[in-house]
């Protein structure tokens, strides 16, 4: 019997442990065929962070997880791109050197798992020199998810000094 993914927001989990999984998949091939740029806006507990793990492993081309679902026999598996996934969910940011933290750690998890060393060492270069360096290496488009991007505003919002700091 399957059982319910109650807190899990990554699709490799719900699907190899086999948790029940509404396949919402369709929407991933509609976005990747009408549009360029997206935002997403759901209400808390909408399933926004597993949407955009979802959207990654499409990308990455990890067909495997995909086995019965819509995506399987509809999308293009020959065609993996290199996917940033940046994410701000756990954890409080409690101000904007946490925010610029964050960001840098988010920023170079991505370069090392592509195995992109950093020249510049701000938040922005560093942000551009991955999305470029990613395309020059892979001659692919590369895929950006923002996911949890409210956090930091929501982790400060009753802080009047620090909301208009962020």
């Amino acid at each position: 019997m399957k059982k319910l993914p109650i807190g899990i927001s990554t699709f490799k989990e719900i699907i190899k442990g086999n948790y029940y999984y509404a396949d919402k998949t369709a929407y991933i091939k509609q976005l990747s065929d009408e549009g360029k740029y997206y935002f997403i806006s759901r209400p808390r507990r909408f399933g926004k962070s597993l949407f955009a793990d979802t959207l990654k492993e499409a990308f990455l081309c990890s067909k495997e997880l995909f086995k019965g679902l819509y995506l399987e026999d509809n999308w293009d598996w020959t065609r993996k791109y290199p996917v940033v996934l940046l994410s701000f969910g756990g954890g409080v940011i409690r101000d904007r050197e946490d925010l610029d933290v964050k960001i840098n750690f988010l920023l170079n998890k991505s370069a090392d798992e592509y195995g992109i060393k950093f020249k510049f060492d701000s938040n922005r270069e560093m942000f551009t020199e991955l999305i470029e360096n990613l395309n020059k290496k892979y001659k692919k488009p590369v895929v950006v998810i923002v996911d949890e991007y409210d956090k930091p505003i929501l982790d400060n919002i009753t802080d009047k000094k620090i909301s208009y700091e962020i």
